[in-house]
């Protein structure tokens, strides 16, 4: 893929890979279609899967590391959330998976699922509006245990932190970094 071609390119090497982009909406099952699941599942299952396997022989030859980035709602169930769950919920899945299937090549997997992080999802990739979003956020808010939203520099953290050599005996876990809601 032209991402991996670019990264040989520019550094000569690739030691490490973050699966950040992410799909998704509102989506009760009454109002989904084929062409909005499968948007979804594009980009937060396809997509990770064919760059993982672009990059794949780079990381083996520096034994790198592929980090996920999934969500609370991978592994918690939400009203309106099914399809983006289950998407997210699926790469948790190949996270592990491809850290079995990985491990005899020294690449590590694991994945960070993020919960409610300041970053303009609600308007962005959700649709909804300021208003709307400043709803949910409030909701959001007083569901979380630790009573705030995520900001990116808290989840970033642990990206950094699973990347970095000294983590080299860790690999198929799942980090939640959402101040408390998985457990809510």
């Amino acid at each position: 893929m032209r991402t991996i071609v670019r990264a040989i390119d520019s550094w000569g090497r690739l030691d490490v890979l973050v699966n950040n982009a992410g799909a998704g909406t509102i989506l009760p099952l009454t109002e989904a279609t084929a062409d909005r699941i499968t948007n979804i599942l594009a980009v937060n299952v396809l997509g990770p899967s064919l760059l993982a396997r672009a990059a794949l022989p780079y990381l083996t030859a520096t034994k790198g590391t592929i980090i996920n980035i999934s969500s609370t709602f991978g592994h918690k169930p939400a009203v309106g959330l099914s399809h983006y769950a289950a998407s997210k919920a699926a790469l948790e899945h190949l996270t592990r998976c491809w850290a079995l299937e990985l491990a005899p090549h020294g690449v590590r997997v694991n994945a960070v699922a993020a919960g409610p992080t300041e970053s303009g999802a609600l308007t962005g990739m959700m649709g909804l509006s300021p208003e709307q979003a400043a709803v949910i956020k409030e909701q959001e808010r007083e569901r979380i245990p630790l009573k705030r939203r995520g900001n990116p520099d808290d989840v970033a953290r642990w990206i950094v932190s699973l990347a970095d050599p000294a983590s080299e005996w860790v690999t198929g876990q799942v980090i939640a970094v959402d101040g408390g809601l998985g457990l809510a």
